[in-house]
């Protein structure tokens, strides 16, 4: 298949490169030295799944890279304004857009630039870093993909998300295709947007703040909050979904850093509107309470864009 890997730092990066391993044409869209590097000696993956230099083609004008099978979108949701318009050049009436974007509202922004007709959603489960231009480092060994059809999931599989499958599959990549991609989303988001929201708003690793008793209650009181969401939205989450939230932290290393404190420690943007500002508009929207969302987005809206800067 052709691929086009929109957004190729360390999530994009990394399963673009295992996909022109196993063959597949894979472009990589990217800028400034990242691009640079990868156009020279390619892009380097180190894991402990096995290292590899992808000599892959990498554009910056999507006009160049001609119509794909299937966009890859693995930017961070606050770049969207300006990468959205680009993936329009690459997506034909055939073509498939597959967004790994954090979050639940990123298949509706897309849906927006290329037709809902056109787009899948997925959800990654990954640690990987950019240690420098060209090069992306994996911690451990999960590499995870959910995703399937958003906008009319019918019972089964359906055939274009079979063959990415199938493809993704064959790339050495752990991923399981779904009727119905909204629940895998919103199942991770329940989870991702409150351990974003405490780590990041602590400024702590998760074992700084899981020591305390009644932090922990209230941070499944958040994940309740975004399960309430998605219920009210008619997505059907799994009755179960806290407790195997409660069993997956008891086995987290207490230096573990969700992306968006890690982002904050770098100085970098932070998808605060993604996530805990998501949370809070759907609730409005739906008559539900989101009342520790609101605080945390509270504190966390004023360095969206990075470092406060003094006046």
């Amino acid at each position: 298949m052709r691929f086009a890997i929109m957004g190729s730092g360390a999530v994009g990066g990394y399963y673009g490169a295992r996909l022109w391993k196993a063959g597949h044409d894979v472009t990589f869209i990217a800028r400034g030295r990242h691009l640079q590097a990868i156009r020279e000696r390619g892009l380097e993956i180190r894991s402990p799944l096995g290292d590899l230099f992808a000599t892959a083609a990498a554009e910056e004008d999507t006009s160049r890279v001609g119509h794909v099978d299937c966009v890859i979108l693995a930017t961070k949701n606050y770049d969207n304004a300006d990468a959205l318009p680009k993936i329009a050049p690459m997506v034909a009436p055939s073509s498939t857009l597959l967004t790994l974007q954090n979050g639940v509202d990123s298949v509706d922004e897309c849906a927006a630039v290329v037709g809902r007709n056109a787009v899948l959603g997925g959800a990654a489960y990954i640690a990987t870093a950019i240690e420098g231009p060209g090069l992306i480092v994996q911690t451990g060994t999960h590499q995870r993909i959910v995703f399937g059809e958003v906008f009319e999931p019918g019972f089964e599989v359906s055939a274009r998300v079979a063959a990415i499958r199938d493809a993704l599959a064959g790339a050495g990549i752990d991923v399981e295709a779904v009727p119905d991609a909204r629940v895998p989303l919103w199942e991770k988001f329940v989870y991702l947007s409150p351990f974003a929201g405490f780590t990041g708003a602590s400024r702590l690793p998760i074992g700084g703040i899981w020591k305390f008793p009644h932090v922990q209650e209230m941070f499944y009181e958040a994940c309740r909050e975004v399960e309430r969401v998605a219920r009210a939205e008619g997505v059907a989450v799994t009755p179960a979904r806290i407790e195997q939230i409660r069993r997956y932290m008891a086995t987290l290393p207490p230096s573990t850093r969700s992306s968006l404190l890690i982002d904050l420690q770098q100085g970098k943007r932070i998808e605060v509107e993604a996530l805990q500002g998501s949370v809070v508009r759907r609730g409005q929207t739906a008559g539900v309470p989101t009342p520790i969302h609101a605080t945390l987005y509270a504190v966390l809206k004023a360095w969206e864009d990075g470092p406060i800067k003094s006046q």
